[in-house]
């Protein structure tokens, strides 16, 4: 037991003189070069693995688990903060792991750590890594995902502006590939929006889309139903024979809609019905 401590204390106390010397071992094992900023940072973040390691040799595994866990996210959402692939991580613990045995077998053995516990500080080490590993990557998926999603969120506003162009008459225009989820977000944020532009039509313009499905179609048809609700006639323009086709094929009735080749041609025969 007192053998553990030593190496525990050990740990603890020369952290960062170790952590410097394993990682000035690992950086030439990489197969791609390493910046000196990301150096200083692996010196940093494997201090603290190696405080860590030490702090947990004597404590129960509930409370390794949940302290790693923490200090293992910051270091994921420090990679995506980054703006580098998880790969650039994972590609090195191999490496890694293989260096970091090697000097806490050295350190084992100038305390003469008896066997038995030199196995049950390998297999500490080795869970603590792959837990570390694991959190890690958990921690960079979720917070690339919340950038991805507020980049799609971005994306909706901009590719779904209403554009007044005459008095009591708006356009919007569909740009590109129209999927479930943007058109759950006209329903849920441009459509409260339209009333407020005190219009009598908008138009619906769907050149500038090469497919969608029968779903999101219905989901647009409910936008033009909702409208009329609120008093605001609904006509579509620009709609590509072949995604006609397809709509009809699914089963998409699109006859309440009043459709015209072009926006042009939709303010002409709306123009002419004024006069």
């Amino acid at each position: 037991m007192e053998s553990i401590l030593n190496v525990a204390k050990h740990l603890k106390e020369n952290a960062q003189s170790l952590s410097n010397t394993i990682v000035d071992d690992i950086v030439p094992t990489f197969p791609h070069s390493v910046s000196l900023q990301e150096i200083n940072q692996a010196k940093i973040v494997y201090t603290e693995f190696l405080q860590f390691l030490g702090n947990s040799l004597l404590k129960t595994e509930e409370n390794v688990h949940t302290e790693l866990i923490k200090w293992s996210k910051k270091n994921g959402e420090l990679q995506a903060a980054l703006g580098q692939p998880i790969s650039t991580v994972i590609v090195r613990y191999p490496s890694t792991r293989s260096i970091f045995i090697d000097h806490l077998t050295a350190v084992s053995m100038a305390y003469q750590l008896p066997p038995l516990e030199m196995i049950n500080l390998m297999k500490r080490f080795n869970y603590l890594l792959d837990l570390s590993l694991n959190e890690a990557i958990f921690a960079f998926e979720r917070l690339t995902e919340e950038k991805f999603a507020a980049n799609r969120r971005q994306i909706n506003e901009l590719s779904a502006p209403i554009v007044s162009i005459q008095e009591g008459i708006a356009v919007l225009p569909l740009i590109g590939l129209i999927d479930q989820e943007r058109a759950q977000y006209l329903v849920e944020h441009i459509v409260p929006k339209i009333p407020s532009l005190h219009i009598e039509t908008l138009i619906v313009d769907f050149s500038g889309i090469l497919m969608i499905d029968n779903q999101v179609a219905d989901q647009l048809l409910k936008v033009s139903s909702m409208l009329k609700l609120l008093g605001i006639a609904v006509v579509s323009t620009g709609i590509r024979p072949q995604i006609a086709q397809a709509m009809i094929q699914e089963g998409v009735n699109l006859s309440a809609i009043r459709s015209y080749a072009t926006v042009r041609q939709a303010l002409e025969e709306m123009n002419k019905l004024k006069i």
